[in-house]
């Protein structure tokens, strides 16, 4: 049995140590915003946070979480960070397709709780692990830079 802190619930999973973290929100606690891609992290489309830092949860074992709080996208607006990101991608029409948007939403989010004000380059290194198969990179950073400046 895992006890795990998601989005400020604990939820108990019985599932094996190993079992990827991004399985466990979708099957097991029913989160479904967290998107599998390529499942060797390589994409961002599972990005969740974990204690604030952006992790990809399609490689890392449900077990090894411990105590740490996990933050989905189904969380994301409740922090005033995330909230003004997720404003900022609606303002900026940033999802086309929108499968990787929960991903990339996490990773700036992330971001700007790190680098309230960051530059076209901070931006580029902390999304590099995020690709939008639609290309809307130049829409993300110009949301980036406004979730930044509300």
């Amino acid at each position: 049995m895992i006890n795990l802190r998601i989005n400020g619930t604990l939820h108990q999973a019985d599932v094996p140590d190993d079992m990827p973290l991004l399985w466990v929100l979708r099957d097991v606690v029913g989160m479904t915003g967290t998107k599998f891609g390529c499942g060797i992290a390589q994409c961002g489309a599972c990005t969740v946070l974990l204690d604030g830092q952006a992790v990809r949860s399609c490689v890392l074992p449900a077990g090894t979480v411990g105590e740490a709080q996990i933050t989905t996208i189904e969380a994301a607006a409740a922090s005033p960070v995330g909230a003004r990101v997720q404003r900022a991608w609606l303002d900026k029409d940033v999802p086309q397709c929108g499968y990787c948007q929960s991903g990339q939403i996490m990773s700036a989010t992330a971001l700007l709780q790190q680098t309230p004000k960051p530059s076209d380059a901070e931006i580029d290194a902390a999304m590099a692990g995020n690709i939008c198969r639609c290309g809307t990179y130049v829409r993300i950073r110009a949301a980036i830079h406004a979730a930044a400046e509300a």
